[in-house]
């Protein structure tokens, strides 16, 4: 008989994810891909620096288990924030609209020659918000207990 360990056994947990460099960013990218936030959940604080999103993201890593069992898709709260920020820019993004509710489709980070960089959030109808770093550092952090997707699909992404 094999007692090794499996996955399946395990215990879920809340992720807690950080990146320092593009490898470990594009985990998180992957995860957080068509996750939903209205604009008022989008948060700059100068003083510190720190970028931050309350955002509602899909389960992606639950998604195969899920169909599998023949169970609801969930999303989870999460929060994303990114550190040593110098600067946001947006594009396509009414800041008048605290409701506006947003899609993220991809994260990027276009380094510069001397460590620092720029992160770019792409979001769905061709909003952009970028951000100035002096060094890459995003955290991914859920925040709740999962929930059914409220659609009861996963997203898709239809050529």
């Amino acid at each position: 008989m094999n007692n090794d360990a499996r996955f399946e056994d395990g215990r879920e947990r809340p992720l807690r994810l950080k990146a320092l460099d593009t490898e470990d960013l594009a985990v998180i990218a992957a995860l957080v891909q068509d996750a939903v936030f209205p604009a008022g959940e989008m948060r700059w604080d100068r003083k510190t620096r720190r970028f931050a999103i309350l955002l509602n993201r899909f389960r992606w890593e639950d998604a195969p288990n899920a169909t599998a069992r023949r169970r609801e898709f969930e999303r989870v709260q999460a929060v994303l924030a990114f550190e040593d920020v110098m600067r946001v820019q947006s594009q396509g993004i009414d800041k008048s609209d605290q409701d506006m509710v947003f899609s993220l489709l991809s994260i990027a980070f276009i380094p510069d020659a001397d460590g620092t960089g720029r992160v770019e959030l792409t979001l769905a109808g061709d909003g952009v918000i970028a951000l100035e770093v002096e060094a890459l550092e995003a955290v991914l952090r859920d925040v709740t207990r999962p929930y059914a997707a409220p659609s009861g699909k996963a997203p898709s992404h239809p050529d």
